[in-house]
């Protein structure tokens, strides 16, 4: 239930100091809610895992921004005791700075399976993942995460980036950030990584939109932090068949 690619540029713009852009893969079958105000924790804005309720990437009224994707680790892997989407739903609710967030769940890591954890503010973020352990400060730059380590090679993350690099440059509106998202282009063999799996599902995977029968991008999300202590969020879903619905946007003030 976890994004599968997350680019993201901190204080690279001068009106945004933080632009996320991020694409959702999951199977299609898994039940899920679009990005809403959670009736239950009133100040989170997210879509949800109806499965294990958490969320793979979401803000809160504070102006507290999480993410969360996978480790692809394929093959022979214990069922993990909690749900990764847990850790953003339990960052967007609490008051606890970042860093110290972060350090907690690094005592308890062994809970989950793989992970890459991204959370912070517009002047803050940080980075931890269970599998390259250390809590990090993100120093200001675009960067990309998907399901290898932060800001590895793969190829989705270095022509992402380069999009989101020139998108910055060209005027940084909604739909030019989210036809980056939108872009199904698959690597040549010799660029793919190697993360264990078959080669067709390698190729599948090396997209940054992924279409298959059963497993595809169900949400692309673009999230837009300005220096007047507004965020800007549009998220459009997708199934199988493509587009469902129109896209959602909400334009939320951040509570000091």
């Amino acid at each position: 239930m976890l994004m599968c690619l997350i680019l993201f540029a901190l204080q690279q713009h001068d009106t945004y100091p933080l632009v996320v852009i991020a694409n959702r893969d999951e199977y299609y079958a898994r039940p899920t809610q679009s990005a809403h105000w959670w009736p239950d924790t009133p100040e989170i804005f997210a879509g949800r895992d109806l499965e294990a309720q958490g969320t793979w990437m979401g803000v809160n009224r504070n102006g507290r921004f999480a993410a969360v994707t996978n480790v692809r680790e394929p093959g022979g892997l214990e069922p993990a005791r909690l749900s990764r989407g847990q850790l953003t739903r339990d960052f967007l609710s609490s008051h606890e700075p970042a860093e110290a967030f972060l350090k907690n769940v690094e005592s308890g890591a062994h809970d989950y399976a793989g992970f890459n954890l991204l959370v912070g503010d517009s002047s803050a973020l940080y980075y931890y993942s269970n599998r390259d352990p250390g809590v990090r400060r993100i120093t200001p730059g675009i960067y990309g995460i998907s399901n290898g380590k932060f800001d590895e090679h793969w190829p989705k993350l270095k022509n992402g980036k380069k999009a989101l690099a020139n998108a910055l440059q060209q005027g940084i509106d909604n739909d030019c950030l989210m036809q980056i998202l939108t872009d199904d282009s698959q690597a040549n063999d010799g660029a793919l990584p190697d993360t264990g799996v078959s080669l067709n599902i390698e190729r599948m995977l090396s997209s940054r939109f992924i279409r298959s029968p059963d497993y595809g991008t169900r949400a692309s999300s673009v999230v837009r932090f300005n220096h007047q202590k507004e965020i800007n969020f549009v998220e459009q879903n997708f199934n199988a068949a493509g587009t469902v619905g129109g896209p959602i946007e909400e334009n939320i003030q951040i509570e000091i």
